[in-house]
């Protein structure tokens, strides 16, 4: 009955058109206006939904890591305490500032004793750190794989607690020029600068700031 309707309905006049054409032609705009209204603000609202949704997945993931750690903070602090702790001890055990010269002295007669040819060892100013001082060196030694191993195993063996650390150090072949005694068969030549490490007091500490205060 509506299909006939529909077919005899005049569509320029849609007023005097049956109610039952009037009533379907409505029922169909309204369904174009919930189906519009849906893909143009609905699904928008899905989408923006599950995005807010992975968010919350994110920051409850963050917050639980967060916890986590706030929970084992006082066994995190103690235990960065303790590596303080033992930082400390082991920096105790380097020279300290009156000691400095003579260990220098030490470490070269070191290289002498263990028949390097140290044709350069040049202590420079010192670098101060938190609790400890560097003394750059710059080195240059001539000797052969033998010698510079008994040179590091001397130094290890010094009284006290001596650490070198190397910075721009090159090895090579040693030319016979590069001999004071023509002998460079065998040779190397290290050059370069290492650094050695001292202790800072509590006391020189409190000097160097007061010096440094305006």
């Amino acid at each position: 009955m509506i299909f006939d309707d529909l077919r005899n309905a005049d569509f320029s006049d849609i007023g005097s058109s049956p109610a039952s054409v009037r009533y379907f032609l409505l029922a169909v705009l309204l369904i174009l206006i919930l189906v519009a209204g849906y893909f143009l603000f609905i699904d928008d609202k899905k989408i923006e939904l599950e995005q807010e949704k992975q968010q919350e997945l994110a920051l409850r993931a963050d917050f639980e890591f967060k916890q986590q750690k706030a929970a084992n903070l006082e066994a995190y602090e103690q235990q960065l305490a303790e590596m303080q702790e033992l930082l400390q001890t082991m920096f105790r055990q380097l020279p300290s500032k009156t000691e400095m010269d003579k260990l220098l002295v030490d470490v070269s007669q070191t290289a002498l004793a263990a028949g390097i040819d140290v044709q350069l060892f040049e202590p420079q100013a010192e670098v101060f750190q938190d609790f400890y001082a560097e003394r750059p060196i710059a080195i240059r030694m001539l000797g052969d794989y033998h010698e510079f191993g008994e040179f590091v195993s001397g130094v290890a063996g010094l009284p006290r607690v001596v650490i070198l650390t190397m910075h721009d150090i090159s090895m090579k072949r040693a030319s016979a020029n590069q001999s004071r005694y023509g002998d460079s068969e065998g040779r190397l030549i290290l050059e370069g600068r290492v650094k050695t490490y001292r202790y800072v007091d509590e006391e020189e500490v409190a000097q160097r700031a007061a010096e440094q205060a305006p």
